[in-house]
């Protein structure tokens, strides 16, 4: 019988989903909002640990309205600092405070193997044979 074609990307797609969820349930647990998650991680992984709300629509896939609105309320629950830009008013460059910080970081923790089990998933999906 031929090997299904379809098996591993079917699997790998199902174990991306549970860690998306479970992502998504310990982002809960840490006080923040999947999206909240996914900002914090962003702004964290920017160079230099700053962003702006321009290079965050990209990265995020979201409208620049909801990416906003997002940063608002991510800085009204201490989580996000906003400086504005010395060299354009309109631009404001965002870093993450002392507790936004450390709830990222417990949530990045807390994720360390769920990550490592798809790191081995990916590398065993590019070892089989096209």
């Amino acid at each position: 019988m031929p090997e299904n074609r379809y098996r591993a990307a079917a699997q790998f797609r199902a174990e991306l989903r549970r860690f998306l969820r479970r992502s998504e349930d310990c982002a809960r647990r840490n006080g923040i909002t999947p999206r909240q998650h996914l900002l914090l991680l962003q702004i964290a992984g920017a160079d230099g640990g700053s962003t702006t709300v321009s290079q965050l629509v990209d990265l995020l896939a979201l409208t620049q309205s909801a990416v906003t609105e997002l940063v608002q309320r991510a800085e009204q629950a201490g989580l996000v600092n906003r400086i504005v830009s010395t060299t354009d008013g309109r631009v404001f460059h965002l870093t993450l405070t002392a507790d936004g910080a450390k709830r990222l970081g417990r949530v990045h923790d807390a994720l360390g193997p769920e990550r490592a089990h798809l790191r081995a998933l990916i590398d065993a999906f590019d070892e089989r044979p096209q």
